[in-house]
């Protein structure tokens, strides 16, 4: 199974884009670095643009070659493995201090 699969059940089922944005949202208020509150906001505002898309509120018609993706996905991923390295790198300090 590659990653591409594994994002791809946000297009099924886009409310579960919600729960990487619960997860950076709890590991912010742990943390408060921005990064991990910038991959809070990007899933949240990845919830109502792929709800949007499945409706075909902005996909009128053709939407079964979904370009965006190839830029959403590598960005949504790109920011939240920043926002974990960012909050492990912040834990290991606090437990090291």
């Amino acid at each position: 199974m590659d990653i591409g699969n594994i994002l791809g059940v946000f297009i099924g089922w886009p409310f579960l884009a919600l729960a990487p944005a619960a997860l950076f949202a709890a590991l912010y208020f742990r943390c408060r670095r921005p990064i991990v509150l910038v991959a809070t906001l990007a899933w949240l505002a990845y919830f109502p643009y792929e709800q949007a898309m499945k409706l075909r509120i902005l996909c009128s018609g053709e939407c079964n070659i979904r370009v965006d993706l190839l830029l959403l996905y590598p960005l949504l991923m790109l920011v939240s493995v920043l926002a974990l390295a960012v909050y492990f790198k912040t834990g290991r300090k606090a437990r090291d201090a």
